[in-house]
């Protein structure tokens, strides 16, 4: 019976998965199809809740197969991340002129991506602080004693140097396995090395421009090439947030939701103000901030739905380009850094407000001089959180460890942290785009008439 019933579902996924198929055919709007997706995937994973429960066989056996549509996507976008980031950076270097304006512009999006961090990781104190949480009146389960568990492992393994050398582990000391996406720092390893190699051909393009005139084209041959997987891929996005959304729903936990509810309040909580913020920069920088809501809608729904930072890349620099009127070079350094730099949910909020949450447990008074030395260790952990699944436990790990706190607290919040990932995630993203953006109005690159234009293109049309 459990097997018919499993089968029911997976037909019901793929009916509606046809359903988005023949709406791309007659040419319904990217947009509209990522939220009918939504919509449905929502709906259908109330209902699977609702008829069987989290906890059953039935929802374990049918999420297993949702995930090859869902997992599978997300597979898919991780596949072409790391290719996307060195190509980008790259192709990058070759855009922008040499000189003062290259300086700025980097500076530029360094100062809007920690800044903003900086600013995040005060919010999450302040809203913890206002919210009284305190992880010794938090229930652990026999789930979450497992996570505590692997949580100290791992922080064992990462705890065994000190900060400056956890600083050390972000170079590329073989680019090659960074390219694998093995190590914790692997991002930010990949980027680090495509700056030297677009540093590399800055020299070469200065010295033998002949010679630079045809590394360029190679990197721009290369950049087609890659960007055309990625139209490809963002093309199954509608398919991807459907079983996504469904099987989030279906799968969720809502009794330990209820239990937490006050963290994830507060999370969001503070995950809004930072938005506001962020909003508030753009009308500071003189730009028009409901156009900024209205065009990057779409990529941070995608973040929110599928988690992933890294994921979201292509649409991010897609909608920078395509949407917002930032150049290209602009665009993708900013997308790209911004997957291991100055991640505002993960890296700012989180571990601020995990920190604060633990400290009472550890008998830490939070004080003044607690406060600074949390602010300037999440500040310096920043750098170098991955943008996928995870990066907020990495950047977790290293705040309490340093501050000598009980890592393994962390593990309380497994039976929410999807929940709690997906604000964070869409925050992440949107931090990025908006130093892109911000950067770009502020070095008189920005195209201020793509930027209030109100056609919002697709996403999945290859740009040139």
């Amino acid at each position: 019976m459990g097997t018919f019933l499993t089968v029911i579902n997976v037909l019901v996924l793929v009916a509606f998965i046809i359903g988005l198929f023949i709406m791309a055919k007659k040419h319904v709007s990217f947009p509209k199809r990522v939220f009918t997706a939504l919509g449905i995937g929502i709906l259908f994973g109330v209902v699977l809740h609702l008829i069987y429960g989290a906890d059953s066989n039935i929802i374990e056996t049918t999420s297993d197969w949702f995930n090859i549509v869902g997992d599978g996507y997300v597979a898919l976008l991780q596949m072409i991340v790391m290719p996307l980031i060195f190509i980008s950076i790259v192709s990058a270097f070759t855009k922008i002129k040499v000189g003062e304006k290259f300086a700025s512009i980097a500076i530029s999006i360094f100062l809007f991506l920690m800044g903003t961090v900086a600013i995040a990781a005060i919010i999450g104190i302040v809203v913890s602080l206002l919210f009284g949480l305190d992880a010794s009146s938090i229930h652990i389960g026999q789930e979450e004693q497992s996570r505590s568990a692997e949580i100290a492992s791992q922080a064992k393994e990462m705890t065994a140097n000190t900060l400056p050398q956890q600083i050390l582990e972000l170079l590329p000391a073989n680019p090659f396995l960074d390219f694998t996406g093995q190590r914790e720092t692997s991002t930010i390893a990949v980027v680090i090395f495509a700056g030297f190699i677009g540093f590399a051909f800055l020299r070469v393009m200065r010295k033998k421009p002949e010679t630079g005139s045809i590394l360029k084209r190679a990197v721009d041959a290369i950049y087609e090439l890659v960007m055309s997987v990625v139209t490809f891929v963002l093309r199954l996005t509608p398919y991807g947030i459907l079983a996504i959304m469904a099987n989030t729903i279906a799968t969720s936990d809502f009794g330990a939701i209820w239990t937490l509810g006050e963290f994830v309040i507060a999370s969001y909580v503070a995950i809004i103000i930072m938005y506001i913020i962020h909003l508030l920069i753009i009308s500071g920088i003189g730009l028009n901030p409901l156009t900024f809501i209205k065009k990057t809608g779409e990529v941070l729904l995608f973040s929110f739905t599928s988690r992933s930072s890294a994921g979201a890349l292509p649409l991010n620099i897609q909608t920078q380009k395509s949407r917002l009127g930032v150049p290209d070079g602009i665009a993708n350094f900013s997308a790209s850094f911004g997957l291991s730099i100055g991640q505002n949910g993960c890296a700012g909020i989180y571990p601020a407000m995990l920190a604060i949450m633990v400290a009472p447990v550890a008998g830490v008074d939070i004080d003044l001089q607690f406060i600074v030395t949390l602010l300037g260790v999440v500040i310096i952990s920043s750098l170098g959180v991955a943008g996928v699944g995870g990066g907020a436990t990495f950047a977790s790990i290293i705040v309490l460890s340093t501050l000598n706190l009980p890592v393994a607290l962390a593990g309380v919040l497994i039976s929410v942290e999807p929940l709690i990932d997906m604000g964070r995630t869409a925050l992440n993203v949107n931090d990025s785009i908006l130093a892109g953006v911000g950067t770009s109005k502020l070095t008189g690159h920005l195209d201020k008439d793509a930027y209030n234009s109100n056609k919002v293109g697709d996403l999945t049309t290859e740009q040139n």
